[in-house]
C-alpha cells in the first residue's frame, strides 16, 4: 500500500509540475510577444525617423533654408572670383 501511496503522490507532483511550467512558459511567451511588439513599433518609427531625415537634407529644403532663415543669396557673376590654385 506504500508503493502505491507513493506512486500516487509522485503522480501529483509530476501534475503540479508540468502546470507550472506551462504557466511559466505562458507567462514568458506573453512577454516574447510584447517584446516583439515594442520592436515593430521602434521599427517603423525608426523608418519615418530616416524618412524625414532624408526630408530634411534635400538640396531644394536647404537652399530653402539658407535663402529664408539666413538671408543667403547667390553672388552676382561680377563679385565673383575664381581661385586656379
Amino acid at each position: 500500500m506504500t508503493g502505491l501511496a507513493a506512486l500516487f503522490l509522485a503522480v501529483i507532483v509530476s501534475a503540479l509540475g508540468v502546470v507550472y511550467s506551462k504557466h511559466h512558459s505562458r507567462g514568458l511567451f506573453i512577454a516574447l510577444q510584447e517584446e516583439l511588439d515594442i520592436r515593430d513599433r521602434l521599427n517603423v518609427e525608426w523608418g519615418q525617423l530616416q524618412l524625414e531625415q532624408s526630408t530634411w537634407a534635400t538640396h531644394g529644403r536647404i537652399e530653402e533654408v539658407a535663402r529664408g532663415r539666413l538671408e543667403m543669396t547667390l553672388p552676382d557673376a561680377r563679385t565673383t572670383v575664381i581661385l586656379l590654385e
